[in-house]
C-alpha cells in the first residue's frame, strides 16, 4: 500500500517546492490541496484526483484515504511548511509509518529573502519569535503579545486575527518606540504586495484597507507581519575586513 506524503509547498509559490516535493507531486495520484493552493499549483495537478481535506470529517477522511492508498501515492500540499501552526499533526500521528513528511521553504523564510533581510541582526536583534496572536489568546496563561514585542526581538506574526489599529497599538506598548513593520501580502501567490512602514505611519498606509479581522471576509492567514529593528537597521560592514585580517595571519 502507498504511503501518504505531506509536501511543504512553501508559501503558494510551486518554484519554491523542494525537488523531492516535486517528485513526489507528480508520482502522486490523489492530491489533497485547498484554496489557494489549489490555484497556484493548478499546472502540477492536472490530471490527478483532487480533494480538499476540510470536505470530510476526520475519521471520513482518515477511510477515505485508506481507500486511496491502495490505488497510488498520495499528497498533501501543507502550506509554508509542517513546522509552524500545521493542521496536519493529528493526522500524521494517526498515519504513523504509512506517513512521510517532505520539508519545504516557509514562509518566513520566503518573507526574509523577499525583504532581503536577515531576521536574527547581531548587534540589533538578538531573537526572532513567531507567534500567532490567535493562538496567544486560545492558551490561558501564555505572555500577551505586549510582552513578546520587545526591544531587540523580530516578530513574526502569523494568522492574525486582530485589526490592524489594534495590532499595532498592541506592538507599540511592547516596544515602546517606532520601529519597522512590513505586510506581506499574499506570499508566493498572484497579487503579491508588500507594505513597509513604521508603527507610526503604516495604519495611514493602509487607508480604509485591513488586512486581517475587519477587512470584510480577507483571509488574514494570506497576510504576514514582520516588525522590530531588524528591518531596516544599518550593517557594519568592517567586521567582514577584520574577519579577514584575521584569516590572513593564522
Amino acid at each position: 500500500m502507498s504511503l501518504v506524503y505531506f509536501v511543504g509547498a512553501g508559501p503558494g509559490d510551486p518554484e519554491l517546492l523542494t525537488l523531492k516535493g516535486a517528485r513526489v507531486l507528480a508520482e502522486s495520484r490523489t492530491v489533497y490541496a485547498f484554496s489557494p493552493f489549489d490555484q497556484s499549483f493548478a499546472e502540477l495537478l492536472a490530471g490527478k484526483e483532487l480533494c480538499n481535506p476540510y470536505d470530510y470529517s476526520f475519521d471520513d477522511l482518515l477511510t477515505q484515504l485508506q481507500r486511496q492508498r491502495k490505488e497510488g501515492p498520495v499528497a498533501f500540499l501543507v502550506p509554508g511548511d509542517l513546522t509552524f501552526f500545521s493542521p496536519f499533526q493529528a493526522l500524521i500521528e494517526h498515519l504513523g509509518e504509512a506517513a512521510e513528511v517532505i520539508p519545504g521553504v516557509s514562509t518566513v523564510n520566503a518573507a526574509s529573502a523577499l525583504l532581503k533581510r536577515t531576521l536574527n541582526l547581531s548587534g540589533t536583534c538578538s531573537r526572532t519569535l513567531i507567534v500567532s496572536p490567535r493562538v496567544l489568546e486560545e492558551q490561558p496563561g501564555r505572555p500577551p503579545l505586549e510582552e513578546l514585542a520587545a526591544p531587540g526581538v523580530t516578530l513574526v506574526i502569523l494568522m492574525n486575527h486582530l485589526t490592524l489599529t489594534k495590532l499595532v497599538d498592541r506592538l507599540r506598548r511592547g516596544y515602546g518606540n517606532n520601529v519597522a513593520i512590513s505586510l506581506v501580502h499574499r506570499l508566493g501567490f498572484s497579487g503579491q504586495e508588500v507594505l513597509n512602514g513604521t508603527l507610526d505611519d503604516i495604519v495611514a498606509q493602509c487607508g480604509d484597507r485591513d488586512f486581517f479581522a475587519g477587512s470584510g471576509g480577507r483571509r488574514s492567514g494570506l497576510t504576514l507581519v514582520l516588525v522590530g529593528e531588524a528591518l531596516t537597521a544599518a550593517v557594519d560592514h568592517l567586521w567582514w575586513d577584520r574577519r579577514y585580517h584575521r584569516q590572513q595571519t593564522q
